[in-house]
């Protein structure tokens, strides 16, 4: 990748074209999380947070994301994904909630930015309903680990 695609000759921002690309199966994984205090965490693990199922809530609000970033991210395309995934692990020494996302779609150009935003939503909600008992919570490691089809092929992240 050597040049930014955004943007035409002329340097003006532009949505890309499309067109012309192959429709592949696209796939991109995201993976990040948010450490918080430990009885924030106890409450998440418990289910006994007051406003309800911490980690279910933020799930649907990461699918509902994915599904909306063409509406948030200006140049992104809008698509019709075949699948999202949202996944949660606590992390107890860490003391966090990891977040992992798997976007899917047939398409003309790749999910990689639907599985970020998923990803960072779900970190979101965490945060809002989390957020009356600990403040200072911090999401962190927010990254893309892998993806594949289209022109670029596989792509996934060094350690």
């Amino acid at each position: 990748m050597s040049e930014l695609t955004h943007f035409n000759q002329a340097g003006e921002a532009h949505m890309v074209d499309v067109g012309d690309k192959s429709v592949t199966k696209r796939v991109a994984v995201a993976e990040g999380q948010i450490m918080m205090l430990d009885n924030t965490l106890e409450l998440i693990k418990q289910g006994n947070h007051k406003k309800g199922d911490v980690l279910g809530i933020a799930r649907i609000a990461g699918i509902m994301a994915a599904k909306r970033t063409s509406d948030l991210i200006p140049l992104c395309h809008p698509l019709a994904l075949t699948k999202v995934t949202v996944d949660f692990k606590v992390l107890d020494d860490e003391v966090a909630v990891q977040c992992r996302v798997q976007v899917e779609t047939s398409g003309q150009t790749g999910v990689e930015m639907e599985a970020l935003t998923a990803l960072q939503v779900s970190l979101l909600t965490i945060y809002d309903m989390c957020k009356a008992v600990d403040r200072g919570m911090i999401m962190t490691d927010i990254r893309l680990l892998e993806k594949a089809g289209g022109k670029s092929g596989h792509w996934v992240r060094e350690l």
